[in-house]
């Protein structure tokens, strides 16, 4: 493609065609929700289907998920989509939320309600600070990245939270003296302190946009004692699982 091409349709004196808008998105790395967004701009059809999780075609998907959060037993393990509402969760993950009000609870359970709600996890966060600035520059980031009314619509309650608004001024400037590999989630359990980082998984070659918006986040312990109260919990908590999905 020419230079003179991509300026004409870029000033709108020539029309792209689906390959074009597609090819574009692409090396842009912009989501399937959007591209279909640009195909209808430019007058083509989408083609990317949006299925529901619970889809009958979903349903090898959703296997394969769920294997991975259940074997990820005795640690917290779910599923969530773009606005990180969480749609499925292991045993371990739903007894982490063991106390939250069930106004915090939804449905949908969203990720960041429930951990910066001054009555949901963060009331039994000991690193609130360093783990909320994590979590408050996570969402902006996805709620820049997407434009998404939804994202910027809780990026906002949060903020109003009156434990968040306290320590507003000091989200963009958490540091350490002796600054961690990574920045653990510090909880209060019944049974002590239990510290864990996350990690984040996505779907390789998505083609459909509820795959290609879904994330698995795993917390892993960040320590032996961190270990062994988790493997404690998950012997003394019955299962739950689906008790905090959608």
């Amino acid at each position: 493609m020419s230079t003179r091409h991509l300026s004409f349709v870029e000033t709108g004196r020539s029309r792209p065609s689906p390959e074009l808008v597609l090819a574009i998105a692409h090396h842009l790395e912009v989501p399937l929700r959007e591209r279909n967004s640009l195909l209808l701009a430019a007058g083509y059809a989408p083609r990317f289907s949006q299925r529901s999780l619970d889809d009958a075609e979903m349903a090898p998907m959703r296997a394969s998920v769920q294997r991975l959060l259940d074997a990820h037993q005795p640690y917290p393990g779910v599923v969530i989509d773009r606005q990180w509402n969480v749609l499925l969760a292991n045993d371990a993950a739903v007894a982490l939320l063991t106390g939250v009000p069930p106004e915090l609870m939804g449905p949908p359970l969203n990720v960041y309600r429930a951990s910066l709600h001054p009555n949901g996890l963060a009331a039994r966060t000991l690193n609130f600070t360093d783990w909320a600035a994590y979590l408050v520059q996570q969402l902006r980031r996805s709620a820049t990245i997407t434009g998404d009314p939804a994202l910027e619509a809780l990026l906002a309650e949060v903020l109003a939270y009156p434990n968040v608004a306290q320590i507003r001024p000091l989200l963009d400037l958490a540091e350490w003296d002796d600054p961690p590999l990574l920045v653990p989630f510090r909880f209060a359990s019944p049974l002590g302190e239990v510290s864990l980082f996350t990690t984040l998984t996505t779907f390789g070659t998505p083609r459909d946009v509820t795959l290609d918006e879904l994330a698995i986040e795993l917390f892993y312990p960040a320590d032996d004692r961190s270990d062994r109260l988790l493997r404690d919990l998950a012997d003394a908590s019955p299962s739950v699982r689906g008790a905090a999905t959608r």
